[in-house]
C-alpha cells in the first residue's frame, strides 16, 4: 500500500470517527472504480455521477431519454440536484411539510402529483421566495398573472403568498395550458416561458412538443429539472441523501380566525391570540404590513398557529413518503 493510500485512508478514518463522511454513498459506481480503475486520486473522496434512465414518467406520460440532447440534458440536472447538496436536503425536508398541503388541492383540481415538483423548482418549497424578476411565492406567480387567476395583490394583501389560495390559481393555469397544448411537459414549459411564447416558438419550429424546441437555456433547462426532481424526490438514497424521520419537518397546526374588517395593529392582534407577530407573519405571510386596512370588507381565513404544536418532538416525526428515510 503506497504512502498516499495511507494518507487517504487516514483522512478518512479520522472524518467517520468525527461523525462525518466526507464522500457520497450514492453509486455502486464507488466500489466499481476503485476495482477496475488505476486512478489515483489526490483528494479523500470520489464523486460519481448518477445513471440516466432511459425512460422517465410525467404526468402519466413516458418520456423517451435515450436521444442524446435528452440524455444529456437530464444528465446536467441530475448531477445539479446531487451535488447542490444544502438545498436538495432543505428541499426534501420542506417537502414533509408542504406536500400534505399541496397534493389534495392539485387532486381535487384535477391536475396530475406530478406537479408539485414544478412546484419545488419554482421556489425551493420557500413560501416567502421572491425573484429578481418580482415572482412570489411558492409558485413564483408574477403580480399580473396572479390577479388574472384570482390572486388580490398589493401593497397591504399578497395571496401569491398564500399557500393553499396560489396553488388553486396554480391550477387554473396548468388547466388553461393542457386545454391549449394538450400535453403536460408543454404546459410546464409554458408556466415558466408564458403560453404565448411557447405558442409562437412550436408554430415558428414547426413541431408539437415542447422537449423538441430550441429555447432559452433557461426555459430548456426548466423541463429537465422537474423530471430531475421526481427521479431524487422519488428515492433520494439513490443519489446518496440518507434523512431519518426525525430530520424532516413535520407539519404544523393552526386554527382559522375569520376576519371582515380591518386590524389596526396586527401586533397587538397576535398578542391577543396569544402568539407573537413574528409568528402571525411567517404562518400568513401573505400579510404584507403591520396592518390589514381591508377597504373592501373582504373576509379573510388567517392562520393561528397551534402553540403545542410549535415546540414539536422531532422523535415523532413522520415521514410524508417512506422513500425519503433511511430509518
Amino acid at each position: 500500500m503506497t504512502k498516499k493510500r495511507l494518507n487517504i485512508l487516514s483522512i478518512l478514518t479520522g472524518a467517520v470517527l468525527l461523525g462525518s463522511t466526507p464522500f457520497l454513498l450514492s453509486s455502486d459506481k464507488v466500489d466499481e472504480y476503485r476495482h477496475h480503475t488505476t486512478t489515483k486520486s489526490e483528494v479523500p473522496y470520489m464523486v460519481t455521477s448518477p445513471s440516466i434512465p432511459e425512460q422517465v414518467t410525467f404526468a402519466g406520460q413516458d418520456i423517451d431519454l435515450t436521444r442524446y440532447d435528452r440524455r444529456e440534458r437530464m444528465d446536467r440536472e441530475q448531477m445539479a440536484f446531487t451535488y447542490m447538496h444544502s438545498t436538495t436536503l432543505l428541499m426534501i425536508k420542506r417537502a414533509n411539510r408542504f406536500f400534505p398541503v399541496i397534493e389534495p388541492i392539485l387532486a381535487a383540481n384535477g391536475i396530475h402529483d406530478d406537479f408539485k415538483y414544478l412546484m419545488v423548482i419554482e421556489s425551493n418549497l420557500n413560501p416567502i421566495a421572491r425573484s429578481s424578476a418580482g415572482a412570489a411565492g411558492m409558485w413564483q406567480f408574477m403580480q399580473a398573472t396572479g390577479k388574472e387567476h384570482g390572486l388580490e395583490v398589493n401593497t397591504n394583501v399578497d395571496e401569491r403568498y398564500n399557500i393553499l389560495k396560489a396553488t388553486v390559481a396554480a391550477c387554473k393555469y396548468l388547466k388553461e395550458s393542457y386545454d391549449r397544448y394538450g400535453d403536460w411537459i408543454t404546459v410546464a414549459a409554458a408556466y415558466n416561458a408564458g403560453n404565448g411564447r411557447i405558442s409562437g416558438e412550436l408554430r415558428k419550429q414547426l413541431v408539437d412538443n415542447a422537449m423538441d424546441l430550441w429555447l432559452v437555456e433557461e426555459t430548456s433547462r426548466y423541463m429537465f429539472r422537474i423530471l430531475a426532481a421526481k427521479q431524487v424526490f422519488e428515492n433520494p438514497k439513490r443519489f446518496g441523501f440518507l434523512l431519518k424521520e426525525e430530520q424532516l419537518y413535520p407539519p404544523l397546526y393552526y386554527k382559522q380566525v375569520a376576519v371582515d374588517s380591518g386590524i389596526e395593529d396586527l401586533a397587538l392582534f397576535a398578542q391577543q391570540q396569544g402568539i407573537t407577530y413574528a409568528q402571525l407573519k411567517d404562518a400568513n405571510p401573505w400579510l404584507r404590513g403591520t396592518s390589514l386596512e381591508n377597504k373592501s370588507k373582504r373576509t379573510y381565513s388567517l392562520l393561528i398557529p397551534d402553540t403545542d404544536g410549535m415546540y414539536y418532538n422531532p422523535k415523532k416525526t413522520k415521514a410524508h413518503s417512506k422513500a425519503w428515510v433511511v430509518d
